[in-house]
This record gives structure tokens, C-alpha cells and sequence, in this order.
């Protein structure tokens, strides 16, 4: 099969900017390059990949959804470089079997019917933008096997909507299973209020405990705002790390502690985590409701909540790390996750299997 793959618009793909989906993209093409497709990526300039082959385009990068009002209209930056990608993959659009939009943006999915090759869509969040939301409903309405999501949870923030559940999946040999854990707690995520950070802050505080915040500092203020609100937090922000390096350091940690303000539409992080038999402590909102086995691989509490947290952590040890691995095996492979979009691009184009 050939494919084209249009990458996020928020940031050069291989940078981190565009969180959880650029792992995702890069997982599946992995998985499509070794069975032997054609995978050709679309991503803004600056992009990088040592496998999959890029088309690096220029043009202003979009903000990030998740950041307006919800009411906000939509707008485009002059140059938008979403604009440019579109217009790329529609002068080619012959060449593909089918076209996959990992974008969260407004015009891929206005452009759905414009294009003579099928068009696609992973939607790689929930709901947070009404202009957004009708352009999804109205394009699922319309191409019914179009649209593909993480999970049950997300599809439930656009109402009833005709959606592919794929969720999501990793490549579990460069992952290594810890048995023995250091004294400490991870933390992984966008500096960016969306994901709670001040909470984990006001647990490390409460409890005493020495957390390590892994991810991209979208946000300085934040991230200053969280210490100075809360001084007495053991956090130490340890960056913004490739896969090898991530394992290596988050795997060492007690937990991972996941704190969303926001439905996350999966959160890879929690799989990552279980891939190195780190029991996962996460508010029971959005994706980590439908990955976590609660009491087994970890523990889902009340949104909100830092009594129930710190009550989860209490607990921890209990859980096995074995059976964090052994969820990961059994649920999160890179073939189960390949196969998973394989058949959703068989169901539109009506390839055999």
C-alpha cells in the first residue's frame, strides 16, 4: 500500500511539540516500512526522522488547540504551513492509495471531500473547540470510515460520532523491564496547564516525595508558577528525552504519576511506563480509564484529588511490576498496534488483507 501521512502542524515532527501523536506516527510507520508499504511523511521544516522519509515543508506553525477558547473562531496564521501540507498532498494526491491527516486542524478535515484519493483522519484528542467538533461530526457524518481515535473515552467528548477506536501501541523491545525501583516517582508530560502539573507539585509537598518531571518545556511561567506556588515539592525537571533515553530513566521510578486537567485521548506515556513494569497512579479521566487495571497495574483515583493519590502511592507496592510488562505484551505491541491501522486502511479503501 502507498501512503501518505500529514503530520501535526504545531511543531517540526521529531521534536516533541506535538506530544503523543508524534510517537504514534512514528510507531506505525515503523511497523508499515518493515511489512513493506510505501510510507511517505508531510511535517513542517526543521523535522526529523533517521526511518521514515519527510517532506519537510515551509510555513507559520499553528497553536495549539487545546490553548483558545472553546468558542474561539478558527484562524489561520498568514503562510500556515497546514495550508502548504494540503496543498502538497493534493498535487500528489495520485501517487497514494490513501491519505492519512494526523493534524488537529480545522482544513484537513474541511477538505475531506475535495480530494480524489481518500482522505483520512487520526484525531489525536478529545473535544475543545466547537468549530472543531462540527467539522469532525460533520466529516465522520459524511466518510463514516474516515475518522480513527484512540479510544472509547475521546470519541464520547464529540457525542455520537462514527469513529475507528485504534488505540495505541509501542515498540516493546526498546523498552527494558525493571524489576527493582529507585526511590523516586515520575512525571512525563507537556510543561502546559492542561496536564496538571500543580497537583503533582502539591503532592510531592504533602508527602515529601522526590518526583522527576520528564517532557518539553512548552511552558516557563507554568512551570515557574507550580515552584513558587508550592516550595517545599522535591521536583526536578529532567528534559525533554528520545524514547532510549526515557525508558532508561522513567523505567528506574516507583510510579508514574499522571495528573490531567484535560480528557486525554490516550496518554502513551502510561504504556511506556507499564513497557518497563512502572505501575501507573492517574486521575480516572480520559484515556488512562481505558489502560490502567485498577489494583493490578496500577491504581485510577477521583479526579481532582490529592487525598486519593496520595492514598494510591501508599499503596504501590503492592502492585507487580511483572504484570505492568505483561499488560504491555499483551495489549500495546507495535504488530497489534500496525495491525490495528492496517485493517481501518483496508476498511477505506477496500484493500485485501
Amino acid at each position: 500500500m502507498d501512503l501518505l501521512f500529514i503530520s501535526t502542524s504545531v511543531g517540526a515532527f521529531g521534536t516533541g511539540i506535538g506530544g503523543g501523536v508524534e510517537l504514534t506516527i512514528a510507531n506505525v510507520c515503523q511497523y508499515l516500512l518493515e511489512k513493506g508499504h510505501t510510507v511517505h511523511l508531510v511535517a513542517p521544516s526543521g523535522s526529523v526522522s533517521d526511518t521514515i522519509p519527510i517532506v519537510a515543508l515551509p510555513g507559520a506553525l499553528h497553536s495549539f488547540a487545546q490553548n483558545d477558547r472553546r468558542d474561539s473562531p478558527i484562524q489561520f496564521p498568514s503562510n500556515s504551513v497546514v495550508g502548504a501540507m494540503m496543498d502538497y498532498a493534493y498535487q500528489i494526491q495520485g501517487r497514494y492509495d490513501l491519505i492519512v491527516s494526523f493534524a488537529y486542524d480545522w482544513l484537513p478535515f474541511y477538505l475531506t471531500s475535495f480530494f480524489a484519493t481518500p482522505l483520512a483522519h487520526f484525531v489525536s484528542m478529545g473535544s475543545v473547540s466547537a468549530a472543531l467538533d462540527r467539522v469532525i461530526v460533520q466529516t465522520a457524518r459524511q466518510f463514516p470510515r474516515r475518522i480513527g481515535m484512540y479510544t472509547h473515552v475521546q470519541a464520547q467528548t464529540f457525542g455520537t460520532i462514527a469513529a475507528q477506536i485504534l488505540s495505541s501501541g509501542i515498540d516493546l523491545d526498546r523498552y527494558e523491564f525493571r524489576e527493582e525501583p529507585e526511590n523516586f516517582y515520575s512525571w512525563i508530560g507537556r510543561i502546559a496547564p492542561e496536564k496538571g502539573l500543580e497537583d503533582v507539585a502539591k503532592l510531592s509537598e504533602k508527602l515529601g516525595i522526590a518526583v522527576k518531571i520528564f517532557g518539553k518545556m512548552q511552558s516557563e511561567s507554568y512551570w515557574q508558577e507550580c515552584c513558587n506556588r508550592f516550595p517545599g515539592a522535591k521536583l526536578s525537571y529532567e528534559g525533554f528525552f528520545n524514547t532510549d533515553e526515557l525508558q532508561s530513566r522513567m523505567g528506574a521510578s516507583r510510579a508514574l504519576i499522571m495528573t490531567p486537567k484535560w480528557v486525554e485521548a490516550f496518554g502513551n506515556v502510561a504504556i511506556e511506563a507499564l513497557a518497563c513494569g512502572v505501575p501507573v497512579i492517574s486521575y480516572a479521566r480520559g484515556g488512562p480509564v481505558e489502560i490502567v487495571r485498577h489494583n493490578e497495574t496500577g491504581f485510577l483515583v477521583e479526579p481532582d484529588n490529592i487525598e486519593a493519590l496520595a492514598a494510591a502511592l501508599d499503596r504501590v507496592d503492592s502492585i507487580k511490576r511483572s504484570k505492568c510488562r505483561r499488560q504491555a505484551e499483551q495489549e500495546y505491541s507495535l504488530e497489534a498496534l500496525g495491525e490495528r491501522f492496517l485493517a481501518w486502511f483496508r476498511l477505506i479503501t477496500n484493500a485485501p488483507a
